[in-house]
């Protein structure tokens, strides 16, 4: 019988070095017996989500760790983020992912409106009384984020963001990437739909009350990332395999949604620092029971790193270690434990900065890698892959590929 496969994606893990931790990255200076472990016993390397010095995002990333090709498949954010939020998408549909974000005298102050955690559900609700010319939906998500979608035929999904990406800035005008009548349509609507957020959202109950409180107001929606619905081959027929995801985020249980892989809710899998990861590994245990892959994703290093707190960083890798016990005891299962993306502390974004990845179980070939961190897996039997293989090298080890040639 052919082995289980587990990919575990510990997002935004890889880092540079810092300045304040003697020259290491977080990684190198956190404490993580177990992590090592797995790599005294796998094979290590580095990896190249996407390619050498491009910055992956979370979609882009867990799309090519799939084996596609992001530059083939790849048709904006938004349709990943909606289909994460249980919003069924029809092939005219346009989807953004959105920020509730702060904006003051024209210029955003704070691009997430300080994380807020309590009445998006309310600002969401008001925001369903905006009039514009087609049919959409809008819904929070997680935090300050939240999914745009516009309804309709006639519509474009190649136009630019109005989030300008950066406080201190702006609000952008959206416009066509490429000149037709469908985008020039769906940017005029996007543009419309965020002044108006400002006019909703401006005097709410929910900001009057943050205001009260000295925390940042969520008093406009920036949406970005707009696309289509991608057309990707499910992964049982890409790959042959019956698969299932966790993740408490919504962009990538969307990418997975769309890939056709089961999603698996995890009670206290929220995406942030305060996850359940006793739950996460629990549940990853048992699921592998009835599926052949099973990727997980971890959040909250990303999350550190765009925060720019590398004792954070240091903290959270520490707890996923030793919630990594879980997984010891699991037999028939070849094992790959990498991350999506590298998110740098010192620059608080996702970086093109190739990822530690180790891969254990049953025979795999082990070197002489001794810790799980970006320099030490760099002299690794793996050497520098791309993310877009390592499925395939999973598969193989597992007894799930066939020969190609005579």
């Amino acid at each position: 019988m052919a082995d289980r496969i587990l990919m575990l994606i510990l997002d935004g893990i890889g880092d540079r070095v810092v300045k304040e931790l003697d020259d290491r990255t977080p990684l190198e200076t956190a404490d993580t017996p177990n992590l090592d472990e797995f790599s005294r016993k796998g094979v290590n390397g580095i990896m190249d989500t996407i390619a050498p010095g491009i910055r992956p995002g979370s979609d882009t990333g867990h799309l090519a760790l799939l084996g596609y090709d992001p530059y083939e498949v790849y048709s904006g954010r938004g349709p990943f983020e909606a289909a994460g939020a249980g919003i069924e998408l029809e092939p005219d549909d346009v989807a953004f992912r959105t920020n509730f974000a702060t904006i003051k005298d024209g210029r955003i102050v704070n691009r997430r409106a300080g994380r807020i955690k309590e009445g998006q559900e309310e600002l969401s609700k008001a925001l369903q009384d905006v009039e514009l010319e087609v049919d959409f939906q809008f819904e929070a998500t997680v935090e300050h984020r939240g999914v745009l979608v516009l309804k309709g035929e006639d519509l474009g999904g190649d136009v630019t963001d109005i989030d300008p990406h950066g406080a201190n800035e702006r609000i952008h005008e959206s416009t066509p990437v490429e000149d037709s009548e469908e985008n020039r349509r769906t940017a005029e609507i996007i543009n419309d739909f965020t002044q108006k957020s400002i006019e909703v959202l401006s005097d709410h109950p929910v900001n009057q009350q943050r205001a009260k409180e000295e925390k940042p107001p969520a008093n406009v929606v920036l949406p970005r990332g707009g696309g289509k619905v991608p057309d990707l081959e499910e992964i049982e027929s890409l790959h042959g395999l019956n698969s299932a995801a966790i993740s408490g985020i919504t962009l990538v249980r969307g990418v997975c949604c769309l890939a056709g892989m089961d999603i698996i809710d995890v009670e206290g899998a929220t995406g942030g620092l305060d996850t359940d990861l006793e739950a996460i590994m629990n549940e990853t245990v048992e699921s592998l029971k009835d599926y052949e892959f099973v990727l997980v994703n971890i959040k909250g290093c990303d999350l550190s790193g765009h925060d720019g707190l590398p004792e954070q960083k240091i903290d959270f890798i520490e707890k996923i270690d030793e919630h990594l016990e879980a997984l010891k005891g699991l037999d028939d299962t070849y094992i790959a434990i990498t991350g999506d993306h590298s998110t740098a502390v010192t620059i608080e974004d996702h970086s093109g900065d190739p990822l530690p990845i180790t891969i254990l179980g049953g025979d795999v070939r082990t070197d002489d890698v001794e810790q799980f961190s970006e320099r030490a897996c760099a002299q690794g039997g793996l050497n520098r892959i791309n993310g877009m293989v390592v499925l395939n090298i999973l598969k193989d080890l597992a007894d799930r590929t066939e020969k190609f040639g005579a």
